[in-house]
């Protein structure tokens, strides 16, 4: 069973196909599809809604099963910042070293540098079925940036296994706030599949 998985970002498409193989799901994105998704304005005040406004928009033009998140970094000294505004933190342009800078920048007075990554998905199938699951994964900032491997503020989110950015695929799966997301949509597709998937 193909899915679409409305994302750019094929880190996070990569990490999907890691979890969602064993259903015998295949995970597709925009490149492989004959035109490009339609850009959408993530106006959301939450993951939540911002994770809807994408599968939305995907599913109408294709037709196929779409699963979307969205998902960022919230640090508690910050009152929560960066959000839903976790990849665009520096500036709309702005990649994932300008959005460590500014973090790091924000940080350096403050004493509480407990944060966490959140994660919301949502599954539309064709059907009208909506599957919705989040993930949380608590940690810290760290005062500088280490390791080469993930992507966005991974190295700077410290966890109980070390920096996101050096530790291994498996060891990520098995608690980051994506990982945990996707054993939640794991385990209700298992069942959608089961009872509405006929040889």
């Amino acid at each position: 069973m193909t899915f679409l998985i409305a994302t750019k970002n094929l880190h996070k498409l990569e990490e999907m196909q890691r979890i969602l193989s064993p259903l015998g799901i295949s995970c597709i994105c925009e490149r492989d599809l004959e035109a490009p998704l339609p850009e959408v304005e993530e106006t959301g005040e939450t993951f939540a809604e911002n994770a809807l406004l994408k599968a939305e928009s995907a599913l109408k033009v294709t037709g196929l099963p779409v699963i979307a998140d969205d998902s960022g970094l919230c640090v508690n000294a910050l009152g929560g910042r960066p959000g839903v505004y976790s990849s665009r933190y520096a500036g709309e342009q702005a990649g994932s070293a300008e959005n460590i800078e500014k973090l790091l920048g924000e940080m350096q007075e403050k004493t509480d540098r407990t944060a966490y990554f959140c994660c919301y998905i949502v599954c539309l199938l064709p059907d009208g079925r909506r599957i919705d699951f989040d993930g949380r994964c608590e940690g810290e900032i760290m005062n500088e940036p280490q390791g080469q491997n993930g992507f966005g503020y991974d190295p700077v989110f410290l966890s109980e296994f070390g920096s996101f950015a050096l530790i291994t695929a498996a060891q990520k799966d098995s608690i980051s706030h994506r990982g945990r997301a996707l054993r939640g949509l794991f385990d209700k597709l298992k069942t959608y599949m089961e009872e509405n998937i006929h040889d």
